[in-house]
């Protein structure tokens, strides 16, 4: 349910507008490279497979549609929607060079357009702790997901493993906007994204809110790198 700490929905299309020309750069340069690699694990963890229907929720310029694509084959189909036009600008281009058919389109994953159980798989990667309602975002994708496919988060957490956690909490806090600001120009919004991947809860935290939603007859979770982030699996009623 949002609260009075909620994102704004217009401040973090806003935000997002601004950081979108140099966001894929950022990315690459404050993971070193290592956030496609957890993606390449969601489609995987998700068991998506040839001619499969994929929703990919948040998707931003696309790197996870076009993981899930690169699996379901030119049987299967993928559709990439943003609540921030700006953000899908760049995601045709990079579907295209691929060789990939991605079909992309504006969408708010609290307010989904799509009919009940379309999809094999429904996903949203970095972007369920800035929707103002992730229940209800969780109570959409599931809808729009057949019964017994699967909901897919990929999510920052929060890292408490003796000597790395304090050594990553302090590049996360005092790094990790310097640099971002730098490559994008918009330090403020990346100060923003790690406060809030430091508040959004994490493994049960989170699995509660998948709970909370009522869409799921299962729910687990993956560590990535040390807790950096997680990877929850919610299979659908």
């Amino acid at each position: 349910m949002p609260t009075n700490h909620s994102p704004n929905p217009e401040i973090i299309r806003s935000m997002f507008s601004k950081v979108a020309a140099n966001y894929d750069k950022g990315n690459n340069v404050l993971s070193m490279g290592v956030h496609h690699l957890w993606r390449k694990k969601l489609v995987k963890y998700a068991g998506a497979k040839p001619g499969d229907k994929v929703l990919d929720c948040a998707t931003g310029t696309g790197d996870l549609a076009i993981e899930f694509k690169k699996t379901v084959g030119n049987n299967g189909a993928v559709i990439g929607t943003d609540f921030c036009a700006e953000m899908l600008i760049p995601a045709p281009g990079k579907a295209k060079e691929r060789g990939l058919e991605i079909q992309f389109e504006q969408a708010d994953v609290t307010q989904l357009q799509y009919t009940d159980k379309t999809f094999d798989v429904s996903s949203i990667s970095f972007g369920i702790r800035n929707v103002s309602d992730p229940v209800q975002a969780l109570r959409e994708m599931g809808r729009v997901t057949k019964s017994g496919g699967k909901v897919m988060v990929l999510e920052f957490g929060q890292v408490s493993i003796p000597v790395f956690g304090p050594l990553y909490n302090f590049y996360s806090q005092n790094i990790l906007p310097k640099i971002g600001g730098l490559v994008t120009g918009q330090k403020d919004a990346y100060e923003y994204l790690q406060k809030s991947s430091a508040a959004f809860p994490c493994k049960d935290g989170f699995v509660d809110l998948m709970k909370e939603s009522g869409q799921f007859s299962k729910m687990e979770y993956i560590s990535l790198t040390g807790g950096i982030a997680y990877i929850y699996k919610g299979t659908v009623k």
